[in-house]
């Protein structure tokens, strides 16, 4: 059995090698890039005709999708990928070299988010340039939201790879991680019209305060107080969430 390296600081050039071989290895699985860049644009093209005679029902939803349809997207396949990376043995061959675990974690989450980066802003251009998203407030807000979303998927994939046997388990961890924060996001009902207790809940969510965020910038013209702090509360979320996934990677699948 390989005896682990002992830990050490973080390193850029580390960090950044890690992600380059993420990116690598992504560049020849395109049923992988196509998943992570193409379907989200899918699910918002088809949301605007399935709302075609109510154009009014996409400007209300629509924004707030920017920003759940990045984060299902790559919390499922950064979890399989990672996964998929610790049964190979792949993360135990990694962690026996002179690579901490949070070289490898912040290069998962610097490939990723690079994807991350194209994804929100393919879904945004497509969202406010040909669909005809109608937002009061900047564009560029929204993509930052998307793109803050997107980081948040990442986390929270990351994490959860660490409890899950199989890509089949990783994949289940979808009810449990996603839907409560879908249906509590206030995506289909205002937050504040839910059962006390529900919105108690949501309050620690963080797809609500990505959702509140989105809806800022299509109510308002300039970026608010209350924009800022959702935004700031979402991304908060997504570095605890990856210094937590840090700190229960396994090098292999027991």
């Amino acid at each position: 059995m390989s005896t682990p390296a002992p830990a050490r600081a973080l390193g850029v050039s580390r960090t950044t090698a890690t992600a380059a071989r993420v990116l690598r290895q992504l560049r020849h699985d395109p049923r992988t890039i196509a998943l992570m860049l193409l379907v989200p644009c899918l699910m918002l093209f088809l949301l605007r005709y399935v709302y075609d005679g109510s154009a009014h029902v996409f400007d209300n939803i629509g924004a707030s999708l920017l920003g759940v349809f990045p984060l299902i997207t790559m919390f499922l396949v950064t979890s399989i990928a990672t996964l998929r990376e610790r049964t190979s043995g792949t993360l135990e061959r990694l962690l026996a070299m002179p690579l901490g675990k949070g070289d490898l974690i912040a290069g998962y989450a610097l490939a990723f988010g690079t994807l991350a980066i194209i994804q929100s802003a393919l879904a945004t251009g497509l969202a406010v340039w040909f669909l005809g998203l109608d937002v009061i407030g900047s564009p560029w807000l929204l993509l930052l939201v998307a793109l803050l979303d997107a980081l948040l998927g990442t986390a929270l994939g990351l994490f959860v790879s660490a409890f899950a046997a199989s890509e089949f388990q990783a994949v289940q961890f979808m009810p449990a991680v996603i839907f409560p924060q879908l249906l509590l996001c206030g995506l289909f009902t205002p937050r504040d019209s839910m059962h006390p207790v529900l919105e108690t809940l949501s309050d620690v969510l963080p797809m609500s305060y990505a959702v509140d965020a989105m809806n800022e910038v299509v109510r308002h013209p300039d970026m608010t107080t209350a924009f800022v702090l959702d935004a700031l509360v979402v991304a908060g979320c997504a570095l605890l969430v990856l210094i937590l996934g840090a700190a229960t990677l396994k090098r292999r699948t027991a």
